[in-house]
């Protein structure tokens, strides 16, 4: 499953570590060989001339000092390298570096949109000691954002509740999942998405565990649940398609990085 190597430590200022590896996002690409994925040495990113400077720090891992820094360019700055979606990159990369690469993505983007304050509009500049953007001029404190959302697998006897999502590039049957809104718990909103999408009540929720998601910044905390009354009416907006799956039915396959697909195989009817 994505997740950042158990061995990977945070850091939010320059570490006193000699070899460097730097992260090089465009939006949301990465910079790697066009053969064979690697990552550019943090030399040759400097020979190339790309303003290293602003770089942020993201940790050490494997003896290495990490950090990342956003490229203006969407060309690339060496010869023989692309610019590489992570999505693209699952079974590329191995798990440790995707789920490093994953983590300095969210720190990538958040330091691409808070450039200026969303109170006055001032530049905003790092603030010492925590990771945060500190505005100039008002103060304000800005921190990496992270969007909880809930994952929902529903227990019906040996029958579970997959579905469709409108939204998804193509069809593939799934848990329910959907944000949090201001003011509610994980458990609230397990209640109303899944009222709201597929017109059921359910009980006796369990946690099942979380996935830091990076696309862009979703933190996904999974749940199970047992059915507790209703009928499926689907939101069209949100779901396509909603059905009860027995041990007689095709079970979907999932992309093994997800949690959703060790949500789905760990209650296989």
């Amino acid at each position: 499953m994505l997740h950042t190597p158990a061995a990977f430590q945070p850091m939010i200022s320059p570490g006193a570590v000699a070899d460097t590896q730097t992260l090089v996002f465009h939006r949301d690409r990465l910079l790697l060989r066009e053969d064979g994925f690697a990552l550019p040495s943090h030399a040759a990113l400097a020979a190339a001339g790309l303003a290293l400077e602003g770089a942020l720090p993201l940790g050490s891992w494997e003896g290495r000092y990490w950090q990342v820094a956003q490229a203006a360019d969407a060309t690339p700055p060496l010869a023989g390298h692309a610019y590489f979606g992570l999505r693209a990159l699952f079974g590329e990369l191995d798990h440790g570096l995707l789920g490093v690469a994953g983590r300095g993505y969210q720190i990538a983007e958040w330091a691409r949109t808070h450039r200026f304050c969303g109170a006055c509009a001032s530049p905003m500049a790092l603030a010492p000691g925590e990771r945060a953007m500190r505005c100039t001029s008002c103060g304000h404190l800005a921190y990496p954002r992270i969007s909880p959302a809930m994952m929902v697998l529903i227990r019906k006897g040996k029958q579970r509740l997959l579905a469709a999502h409108a939204n998804a590039p193509y069809t593939r049957y799934t848990a329910l999942a959907g944000f949090l809104e201001a003011g509610e718990s994980v458990e609230d909103a397990v209640h109303r998405e899944v009222f709201e999408e597929v017109g059921l009540r359910v009980h006796k929720l369990e946690y099942f565990g979380s996935q830091s998601w990076p696309f862009p910044h979703s933190l996904m905390i999974a749940f199970t649940a047992e059915y507790l009354d209703g009928d499926i009416v689907t939101d069209p907006k949100e779901i396509s398609d909603a059905r009860w799956f027995g041990p007689e039915d095709e079970w979907p396959e999932l992309a093994q990085v997800s949690i959703a697909s060790e949500l789905l195989a760990a209650n296989r009817p």
